[in-house]
This record gives structure tokens, C-alpha cells and sequence, in this order.
């Protein structure tokens, strides 16, 4: 029986990647009763990187931690064994923005910082932690501060949360730092290579998206500056240019400087602690995707990532996506056979988001019976092989 690898990222905005794959599963299987199907969501780094690593087999965890705006945000982490997996979009993103209402000035990294002290104290080794989709443009601190950091104003009196403080911060205190953090492996998973300040810095390159002024871009690139001297002259090393410093507001800096971490690339990170490749290899198809593949998709985001690994075990790839921006011949250049979008299976892009599952089931079912062709041209002698459920195109 062959057996296909399902592997999507999320469908922004309409569904979870747990959720298109379940969709394409379910018409694979109408097509082929009894095929082998492998559900595999994916991610990079940022939303759904728990919910990845939950589809593996890790214990999902419930917590309440502070949220970018300090209310109290239900949320989760991901555990098995000594593994424990926190995303920072899930507590300090701006998904959980109250009212969606950006605040830049702020916005505070405190809650994932929160979440890795629990893992800490729950006695995990290796602490991943996944830092796309920010709110906050604080340099790490607040993720530092849950962690026993302290920062201190002229007094001697706490600053307050968020990026825009840090310009008021005359000291650092490093000595109630989690004794923790000395014995644990902590990696950032992290797609950018920002450092901290300047013209391709946090605050210039990411703080609009977060809802910042150009003066407020201002502000708060001179206060990452002046949170970087201060933590480089307690740590005797300088890593704001650091390549990945500037992720997620400066919470890649934080993390760095001050907590000891390595960086790996998200994908690659996400694919390891899920077993990606060991179930890739063998397989007879593999499907990928996201909501919106384009230029911004072929620099390394997930679906790309899978569709490399994919490649290296010499299985085809189809990528289905709501919708596609990369012309057929840098489709085929990434990796993909074939890409298929529920736009243009539904009819419509409003259609498609509004419903996309049932556009996804079909495209599923249509995949099932080109591949049975293709097998049962191979098993006959034919020429076909296995191959790509299709021809390139879209």
C-alpha cells in the first residue's frame, strides 16, 4: 500500500496546519481506501510550533502567563522527556494582542520568558524555543525579567515593561538569574539574520508591523541601543550585531546575551524534534503548504524546508496552498512538482477562505487517484514510477 507524508504549515487566518492536513487526508483516502497517510503539520518557528510538536507526540501543557500587554493569556508549552518546546507567539504574539490592538512602545516578551522558567523548573535539558510573530520590541527584557533578570532605574526602582522603558534602565542585575539556565541547552529557533539596532535592526525593520510610528521607530532603536551597551558592559561581550539578535524585537538578543542560547534555522529545528525525515524517507508522496506561497515562502519557510528534505530522500513534493505568487518555473526550482491552491479549486479567493476545507478535501482526493495511476503504471512496467502525484503547473 503506498503511503503519503502530510506536511503543511497553517493556513493564516482560517485553518491550523493540523487542520488542512486533515482535510487533504481525508480525501486522499476517499480516493485510496486504506492508504497509508502520515499527518505531519509543520512550522518554522512561530505560530504552530507547539501544536507541531503536540502531532509528534509531545504532552501539551497548559499555563497562564502574562500576555504582551501584561493581562493573564491561557496558553501552552510542549513536553517529552527532557524536551520542552515554548512558542512566543502563543503568550507575547501579536495573535493575542488584546482587541488586536498593536502597542509598541509596550509590548512586553515577559510571558515566554514565563513559559521557559516552567519548563526550567520541570526539569527539562533542552528548552526550544520558537520566537516568530512578536508583539514586542523590548530587546528580551521582560523574557529575561521572568527569568530573575533585574533592571533598574537612577533610584534603583524596577522599570517598567516594554521597549520604550528600556531607555530609562541604569543598571542590570544578573545575579538572580534561574541557576538553571547554566545546565540547560536553550535554542532559539530563528528564520532572520537582524541584528538589534540600526537600519536593519529590530525596531527599523519589524517595529511598523508591530504598529510603531517613524518616531517611535526612532525612540525605540535608541533604546535597544542603550539596552545593548548596558547588558554588554555586565557580560563583557557585545552581541547586538550578533545575525539573529534582532529577532522578534530583540528577544533573539536577549536570549543570546544574557541567557546563553543558540540559534538553529526554525524549519530544521521543528523537522528534528517531530521526526520529519524518518517519516519522509520511503514515502511515496509528500504534500506541503501554506496559506500564501510566495517570494517570502522560497527563502527557507517551511513548506521550501520540506520540500528540500523531501528531495534529499528522493520523494516528490506537491505543495497546496490558498494561494500562489511564485511563477511555476521557481515552483519547480524549490522543489515542488506541482502546486495546487484552494483559490482556484473553490473558485474564488473569498470563497476559499471562507470555506477552505472542502476545497482542500478535493484537491486531496485528486491527488489520491493520480498517484494510484502512477503506481499502478509502475507495478505494470510502465515508465511512470512513482513519481509526482501530477504535472508542474498550478
Amino acid at each position: 500500500m503506498p503511503r503519503v507524508v502530510i506536511a503543511p504549515d497553517k493556513f493564516r487566518g482560517s485553518l491550523t496546519a493540523t487542520e488542512v492536513a486533515t482535510h487533504l487526508a481525508a480525501g486522499l483516502r476517499a480516493a485510496v481506501p486504506g492508504l497509508e497517510v502520515t499527518l505531519a503539520p509543520v512550522a518554522d518557528g512561530g505560530e504552530g510550533t507547539v501544536e507541531a510538536a503536540v502531532a509528534a507526540g509531545f504532552e501539551r501543557v497548559p499555563a497562564v502567563a502574562t500576555g504582551p500587554t501584561g493581562e493573564p493569556v491561557g496558553t501552552a508549552w510542549a513536553r517529552r522527556g527532557g524536551d520542552a518546546v515554548v512558542e512566543l507567539a502563543a503568550v507575547s504574539g501579536l495573535d493575542v494582542l488584546p482587541g488586536g490592538t498593536p502597542a509598541p512602545l509596550t509590548a512586553t516578551s515577559r510571558g515566554t520568558g514565563e513559559l521557559v522558567a516552567a519548563a526550567l523548573a520541570a526539569g527539562c535539558t533542552r528548552v526550544v524555543v520558537g520566537i516568530g510573530g512578536s508583539a514586542c520590541t523590548d530587546g528580551g527584557a521582560g523574557l529575561l525579567r521572568a527569568l530573575g533578570l533585574r533592571t533598574l532605574d537612577h533610584d534603583g526602582h524596577p522599570v517598567a515593561e516594554g521597549g520604550a522603558a528600556l531607555a530609562g534602565v541604569e543598571r542590570v542585575v544578573t545575579g538572580g538569574l534561574d541557576p538553571h539556565l547554566r545546565e540547560v541547552d536553550l535554542v532559539v529557533a530563528c528564520d532572520v539574520d537582524n541584528p538589534l539596532t540600526g537600519p536593519a535592526g529590530a525596531a527599523h525593520v519589524y517595529g511598523p508591523q508591530k504598529g510603531a510610528s517613524p518616531g517611535e521607530v526612532d525612540r525605540l532603536d535608541a533604546a535597544l541601543a542603550h539596552w545593548a551597551d548596558l547588558v554588554a558592559s555586565v557580560t563583557g561581550v557585545d552581541r547586538r550585531d550578533v545575525p539573529g539578535a534582532g529577532a522578534a524585537g530583540g528577544v533573539g538578543f536577549g536570549l543570546l546575551a544574557v541567557a546563553g542560547a543558540r540559534t538553529r534555522p526554525g524549519a530544521d529545528l521543528v523537522f528534528e524534534l517531530t521526526g520529519l525525515a524518518e517519516a519522509v524517507a520511503g514515502a511515496d508522496l509528500v504534500v506541503t503548504g501554506e496559506g500564501s506561497l510566495d517570494a517570502q515562502s522560497l527563502r527557507g519557510k517551511a513548506p521550501t524546508a520540506v520540500a528540500r528534505l523531501a528531495r534529499e530522500h528522493g520523494v516528490p513534493v506537491v505543495a497546496v496552498a490558498g494561494r500562489c505568487l511564485v511563477d511555476a518555473a521557481d515552483a519547480e526550482d524549490a522543489g515542488f512538482a506541482e502546486v495546487l491552491t484552494t483559490t482556484e479549486e473553490a473558485g474564488s479567493e473569498e470563497a476559499s477562505l471562507a470555506d477552505p476545507g472542502p476545497a482542500l478535501e478535493r484537491i486531496g482526493r485528486r491527488l489520491g487517484v493520480r498517484l494510484a495511476e502512477r503506481l499502478a503504471t509502475a507495478g505494470a512496467g510502465g515508465a511512470g514510477g512513482a513519481g509526482a502525484a501530477g504535472g508542474a503547473g498550478r
